[in-house]
């Protein structure tokens, strides 16, 4: 049996302050460095899309974060599109940590197993209150909500309609707008 290094955040940040990890596109999970999947057109224009649709409707109400890293206790994933807590200028210094962070989303082409099991076990375990993920083949969002036990309790899924995020319940964000490439 092989053992794998196990890798802080803090050895992941000096690596990448090293340039060891320079033009990798990677990312720390759960004490391992893995590499992301590479962005196709439709993945990158959905992601872009959500993000512009996102600040019209969270203006003044939360920061939109287009593919950057959060920082999590064993784990520095880059969502596709993270809301977190305003002032921007917070995250000068930092990245967003869990207790910033009001909703992930992530954009699904080619990474549905990763998505819908190793990020969503590492979101859940984190703490972070709700976890989007968008499916762009079969075209439907899965929602999760409440973490408890390294999961969420709550989980469905939406190919139209509304979804009301749990920290913006005057928000309604439209299905088809977010899946729109």
């Amino acid at each position: 049996m092989l053992t794998l290094a196990q890798w802080s955040v803090k050895d992941y940040h000096r690596m990448t302050e090293a340039g060891i990890l320079r033009d990798r596109r990677v990312e720390l999970l759960t004490g391992q460095i893995v590499e992301m999947s590479p962005e196709t057109p439709l993945h990158y224009n959905t992601t872009k899309r959500g993000v512009r649709y996102l600040e019209e409707l969270l203006r003044d109400l939360a920061e939109v974060r287009f593919n950057g890293p959060i920082t999590l206790a064993t784990s520095e994933p880059e969502p596709d599109i993270a809301i977190v807590r305003l002032p921007e200028s917070q995250y000068n210094d930092c990245h967003p940590n869990a207790r910033d962070i009001f909703w992930l989303i992530e954009v699904a082409n080619t990474s549905q197993k990763k998505d819908l099991e190793v990020k969503k076990t590492i979101y859940a375990t984190a703490q972070i209150p709700e976890y989007w993920v968008l499916d762009v083949q079969k075209r439907t969002i899965t929602v999760f909500q409440n973490p408890q036990d390294n999961d969420y309790t709550d989980e469905w899924e939406a190919n139209r309609g509304e979804i009301v995020p749990l920290a913006f319940p005057d928000v309604r964000v439209s299905v088809e707008r977010l899946l729109q490439g």
